[in-house]
C-alpha cells in the first residue's frame, strides 16, 4: 500500500537501490534502518544481496559501461580508501561537510569514501560445549584441533588478508609485528590446518547458515554474524582475544539512478542515533554516533568492540599495506585454494 506522506515528502514510487550481503545484516538493517526511512520519506529501500567481492566488480563494470542500475553498497572499512574503490564510488567530500560540528559522531564517521555504517570485528567464535570445559581464546587455539576438535570455517573472498594474518598469529608471530604480512609463512601454517577446515564461507549468511547447520565448530567470522546467532539462541560464544578490527561504509557509485534518494538515506543514518543504537544492538557493532552507544543496553556495549580491547588484543590491519598488496595477496590466495 502507498503510504501517506507530506507535500516535502517523496514520491511513493521512488525508491533506493543498495547491496548488501544478505540474512540477519540485512534485516538487523531492514528493521531499524531501512523501513523508519521508507516511513518517514515514502522511498522504497530495495535490498540486493551479493558477496562483497560481487559488490566490488559489479559496481566497477556498471561504472565502466556507464549503465548504473545500484545506487549504494557496503564496501569494507579498508577497500573504501583504496584507488580500485575512488574510481567506482563518488567523492563524498562536499556531502559530508553538514557533519563535520557534530560532536556526537566520530572524525571518521563521513569521509570521501563513504559514511560509516558501523564498526566490528572478525573474530573466532565457536559453539560452546559444557560448563568447565575449555573454550578456545587465541588463534593459536584454532589450529590446535586435539584440545579443541571439530571442523573449522574460514572466509574465502578477495581480500584474505585476514586468514593469513590469523596464522601468523597461531605461529607466534607478535600483534605489533604482523604487518607487513609474511606471506609464505601464513600459507605454510594454513597447510596444517587446511584437513580441518570443513566451510570457506563468501557471505557471512553463509557462515551463519553453516553454524546452524553443524558444518564447523571454530570458525573465523564476524562479530555482526556471531551476535545475531546468539540472539537467536544458539550455543555460539566467540574471543575478542582473537580479532581484528573491521568495518563497513555506506558507498554511493557514481552515477547512481537515484543519487538525491541514495544521499538522503546516508543522512538518514548519521542523523539518527536511535536508529544506529537499534541495529547495534541486535549485531554488536560499534555506531558512529557516540550518542547511539549512550542509548544501547549495557550488555551490547560489553559485547562490541571497546577501546581497551583495541589497545590490549584486537587487531587493528595495516589499510594502505593490505590495498597496496591486495593483488598479490589475492594471486597467492588463489593459488594456494585451489
Amino acid at each position: 500500500m502507498p503510504l501517506a506522506m507530506s507535500l516535502n515528502q517523496a514520491s511513493a514510487t521512488e525508491q533506493v537501490v543498495i547491496a548488501s550481503t544478505g540474512g540477519a545484516y540485512d534485516r538487523a538493517l531492514k528493521a531499524a534502518w531501512f523501513d523508519p526511512f521508507t516511513k518517514e520519506t515514502g522511498i522504497e529501500v530495495v535490498t540486493v544481496v551479493a558477496t562483497n567481492a560481487e559488490m566490488r566488480a559489479k559496481a566497477s563494470a556498471m561504472v565502466k559501461a556507464g549503465n548504473v542500475t545500484w545506487d549504494l553498497y557496503l564496501d569494507g572499512e579498508i577497500q573504501a580508501v583504496s584507488e580500485a574503490h575512488r574510481r567506482a564510488t563518488q567523492d563524498l567530500s562536499g556531502f559530508c561537510q553538514q557533519f563535520a560540528s557534530r560532536k556526537d559522531l566520530s572524525p571518521n564517521a563521513c569521509a570521501p569514501g563513504g559514511a560509516l555504517l558501523q564498526s566490528t570485528a572478525t573474530l573466532l567464535a565457536y559453539r560452546t560445549g559444557k560448563a568447565g570445559e575449555p573454550a578456545p581464546e587465541t588463534w593459536a587455539d584454532m589450529w590446535d584441533t586435539k584440545k579443541f576438535p571439530g571442523g573449522r570455517a574460514f572466509p574465502n573472498f578477495d581480500d584474505p588478508w585476514r586468514v593469513m594474518a590469523a596464522a601468523l598469529l597461531a605461529d607466534g608471530v607478535a600483534k605489533d609485528k604482523l604487518f607487513p604480512l609474511d606471506v609464505d609463512r601464513a600459507l605454510a601454517k594454513l597447510d596444517q590446518i587446511r584437513p580441518a577446515i570443513t566451510l570457506w564461507w563468501k557471505t557471512g549468511d553463509q557462515s551463519v547458515q553453516g553454524f546452524r547447520n553443524d558444518e564447523y565448530s571454530l570458525g573465523q567470522i564476524w562479530l555482526t554474524r556471531a551476535k545475531a546467532m546468539q540472539s537467536e539462541g544458539l550455543p555460539i560464544a566467540w574471543s575478542s582475544k582473537a580479532s581484528f578490527l573491521v568495518g563497513d561504509r555506506i558507498s554511493l557509485i557514481k552515477g547512481a539512478p537515484h543519487r538525491d534518494n541514495a544521499l538522503r538515506l546516508i543522512a538518514f543514518w548519521l542523523n539518527s542515533p536511535k536508529v544506529q543504537a537499534q541495529a547495534c544492538e541486535v549485531l554488536s557493532c560499534t555506531p558512529p554516533s557516540a550518542e547511539a552507544i549512550s542509548l544501547m543496553s549495557d550488555q551490547a556495549r560489553k559485547t562490541m568492540p571497546g577501546a581497551d580491547d583495541i589497545r590490549n588484543s584486537i587487531v587493528v590491519p595495516d589499510a594502505e599495506w593490505i590495498n597496496a598488496n591486495a593483488p598479490m595477496l589475492l594471486e597467492r590466495w588463489n593459488n594456494w585454494i585451489r
